[in-house]
């Protein structure tokens, strides 16, 4: 086929051709120029005061109905949002000692004082709030734990203990080995010192501060809770940062050992590198900040904007081969190739924007980082990269190298090994053994992909290492207390005045009886255990009389003496503790399941059962949620991937070829979750629809070319051959090495990072494998050049994504 002789000077290229874009662009490339370095000295500016924190409420379901209830009761509910347990601890001894209660009291008055703790509702044997309850000759008697003359005497010691077995905190505030005690610090949302809400990593450095003030031999200090958490992943966020230079290091190693040219390559980095720097800068200007979730959105905008640098960069450097000028190379390439680049950024942007279906902030917030992200790199790697290779041109002996393969052919040498291997998959024998290898692998993954569950599969915090100092000091907690840290709260709403009724308790203490025969409840309280508790010691002890008395008065005289956490100040709102063992996502889910049951079944019109409140409750809700929108956010990124590829190719063959191989990708990402032991919650929801939005590039970029040169007349083989010299190898490059970059990830402290790139390595490699292997066998499937002319009968040959290449040879 005849093909037009490219232009030898760039004096004789006709800079009025191209479209109006491309006109635009490279007519006035020094103003170009001139507008991305004033836009990176500007964002680069903004950038620097981009911050990192988590805010408690964005990782929550806000519109879920659990957590509506929450929101619309947390006036009353004392503290149980964002809550933090600070367990001190003796090495020798127990905790009756003037010593220790010296070490909690001033530990509890410096943590009192602390920004951002909600104070009235803070908690220990120091507080007014922690009082006992005994029943005497005289009636009901009591008093705070730590009574007002303590004075460090052995008597003063003794009353103590007694005061501490006759609280009921034993197993909540105290250990029942009585060698720790526990303070309970909610926290506000917002710093009243700065009016903003609270730092977290802050916050975290302050309590490691008193952590190491009073940590010693005799004394050892656990904390557990969310902002604890986010606090040491924001302490790790220093080694994710290593690891991103690590990742950019060997991504700049192998692609200079691919081109052997420094300029090219400095010149993909930095515009990718500019591409997230700009994310950086406007997301600062928008008022964003970065969180542990969203921390590794960065590395993906620089793999992406690497991915689309290497396939413009190749063009030119092809065409730079050819004795083309190096201005005419880079309009050419940017010719043939920007519509699929765009294409592919569009669909990255969308596998990111669909996340903004699942209701949690911080999800959102990681879609919208993404976005912005994605949409700066059609600027910097689609626009900027191009006009820059066009003065810098690439080093001469680079772009002869590129053509070898080419070359090569044409000369008549046997084909590189490689890609005569590939090309065999647009053959009979070779294309049904691969279908039919695929068809298999997704039998087989969505066998194994049922068994993914939603939420976390073990205990303790699973974004940190099972020997992270957090999930250390979660296993002393759950070890020394019946009162975990995973508690599940169900709230009762009475009439003014009504929570004692005898009806409301009985209620209650079935609903809690019920939930006790779970596994997975180590413990319930509520103002009904408490009643009961009180009749049996108005009865001399006897526990004969454990039960609720049908009396609302007498019912009613405990109320004087209960602890507020049970109850409201109007007696309009009762509050039944649920204390688990574990958050993993069956024991939350047997909970959830039961109280619901019971709430449709109970009669008593004026009583209102509400879930959920508590760290457990609040993380059922985002269980819900998560696989509620799983599916959603599923569909939605294939809906917009298939609309973006038919706009580009035409052709619903070609869609298919296109999208059969990410969801094949899908399936076995969700399998290999399952076989690593991970749930899908907020840490990796996420990754699942990005897999498909990064993955469809490599088969955009392939295919792009396989239907311009079957268009143009030439076979399956000979088009596919086309692609893997022109945009083929770059993809079978970017997909091996940003595994490897990803797979660095492993080795890092935050757990969720590791898994991220466990996952993400994997999608890289499968996606790369599909579009090299799969999509080849689909297309022989498929694709056929009249079907391609009846799918787009008024298409032109779709020269602009054809390579100039001259007519390559067709044997195997």
């Amino acid at each position: 086929m005849k093909r037009e002789t490219p232009p030898a000077t760039p004096a004789a290229f006709d800079a009025q051709s191209g479209n109006l874009l491309e006109r635009l662009i490279f007519n006035n490339r020094g103003a170009v120029i001139l507008l991305c370095l004033c836009i990176t000295l500007l964002l680069g500016w903004q950038a620097t005061g981009i911050g990192i924190n988590a805010s408690y409420e964005k990782t929550i379901p806000a519109k879920h109905p659990f957590v509506v209830n929450f929101l619309n009761e947390r006036s009353e509910l004392n503290g149980l949002g964002n809550a933090l347990r600070i367990a001190v601890a003796v090495e020798q001894g127990d905790i009756f000692t003037a010593e220790y209660l010296d070490t909690l009291a001033k530990l509890n008055d410096e943590i009192y004082l602390l920004p951002g703790v909600d104070k009235p509702y803070m908690k220990s044997l120091w507080t007014p709030t922690t009082r006992w309850t005994a029943v005497t000759e005289e009636g009901l008697d009591g008093g705070t734990v730590i009574p007002d003359g303590y004075d460090g005497s052995p008597a003063s010691l003794d009353e103590i203990r007694t005061n501490v077995a006759r609280s009921g905190e034993i197993g909540q505030l105290v250990a029942g080995n009585f060698k720790s005690s526990v303070i309970y610090v909610p926290l506000l949302e917002i710093d009243p010192e700065t009016g903003k809400a609270l730092d977290a990593g802050l916050f975290s450095e302050r309590l490691e501060a008193l952590r190491d003030k009073y940590q010693n031999e005799q004394i050892r200090i656990h904390i557990t809770g969310f902002s604890k958490l986010i606090g040491d992943l924001i302490e790790g966020v220093g080694q994710v940062a290593l690891f991103f230079v690590a990742a950019v290091l060997i991504m700049l190693v192998v692609l200079f050992a691919y081109t052997r040219c420094a300029r090219s390559t400095l010149g993909v980095v930095c515009c990718s590198l500019i591409g997230v720097l700009w994310q950086l800068g406007l997301l600062a200007s928008l008022g964003y900040e970065l969180d542990p979730y969203s921390i590794l959105v960065p590395f993906l905008v620089f793999a992406i904007g690497m991915s689309h640098g290497l396939q413009k960069m190749n063009g030119i450097m092809q065409d730079i081969g050819r004795g083309i000028p190096a201005v005419v190379a880079a309009r050419l390439t940017f010719r043939r190739l920007f519509l699929a680049g765009l294409t592919a950024l569009l669909s990255d942007a969308v596998g990111f924007a669909v996340l903004m279906v699942i209701e949690i902030r911080v999800i959102q917030d990681l879609a919208i980082t993404a976005s912005i992200g994605v949409a700066v790199l059609i600027l910097t790697n689609l626009v900027l990269l191009p006009v820059l290779l066009s003065y810098t041109s690439v080093s001469p002996q680079a772009a002869q190298r590129s053509l070898q393969s080419e070359q090569d052919d044409l000369a008549g040498k046997a084909r590189h090994p490689l890609w005569r291997l590939l090309d065999r998959f647009t053959t009979k024998p070779w294309a049904i053994g691969a279908l039919l290898t695929g068809a298999a692998l997704a039998v087989l993954g969505n066998l194994v992909a049922a068994h993914l569950q939603i939420g976390d599969l073990d205990p303790g915090a699973p974004e940190l290492r099972a020997d992270s100092r957090y999930n250390r000091d979660v296993q002393f907690m759950n070890a020394n207390y019946a009162a975990s840290s995973d508690i599940f709260v169900i709230m009762v709403r009475t009439p003014e005045d009504q929570c004692t009724r005898y009806g409301t308790l009985a209620a209650v203490d079935q609903l809690a009886w019920r939930l006790e025969q779970l596994p997975g409840v180590e413990s319930t309280s509520s103002m009904a255990s408490l009643s009961k508790i009180a009749t049996a010691g108005y009865n001399e002890g006897n526990f004969k009389w454990y039960e609720l008395v049908p009396n609302d008065g007498a019912l009613g005289a405990v109320q004087t003496r209960a602890p507020r956490d049970l109850f409201n100040q109007g007696c309009s709102l009762l509050s039944l503790y649920v204390y688990l063992g574990d958050h993993k996502a069956e024991t939350l889910a047997r909970v959830v399941a039961t109280s619901e049951a019971f709430i449709a079944e109970q009669q008593l019109p004026e009583v209102k059962f509400m879930l959920a409140a508590g760290s457990a409750g609040i993380e059922a809700a985002t269980n819900i949620v998560v696989e509620q929108s799983m599916q959603a956010m599923l569909y939605w990124v294939y809906g917009a991937v298939i609309v973006l590829c038919w706009v580009t190719f035409r052709s619903w063959r070609a869609v298919l070829a296109a999208i059969l191989p990410l969801m094949l990708t899908s399936i076995l990402a969700e399998a290999l979750m399952v076989l690593l032991g991970m749930g899908v919650k907020v840490a990796t929801l996420p990754v699942i629809a990005l897999g498909v939005g990064i993955g469809v590039d490599y088969a955009l970029y392939v295919l792009s070319v396989i239907l311009a040169r079957m268009r143009a007349g030439d076979s399956l083989s000979q088009a596919y051959y086309s692609a893997l010299l022109f945009t083929g190898k770059v993809v079978l490059l970017t997909g091996v090495t940003l595994a490897v970059a990803v797979a660095t990830w492993v080795f890092s402290p935050i757990k969720f990072q590791a898994d991220m790139g466990i996952l993400l390595a994997f999608m890289f490699l499968v996606n790369m494998l599909g579009a090299l292997i799969l999509l080849p066998a689909l297309a022989w499937l498929l694709l056929r050049p009249a079907s391609l002319a009846q799918d787009a009968p008024q298409a032109a040959p779709a020269a602009d994504a054809e390579p100039p290449a001259a007519s390559l040879r067709t044997q195997p």
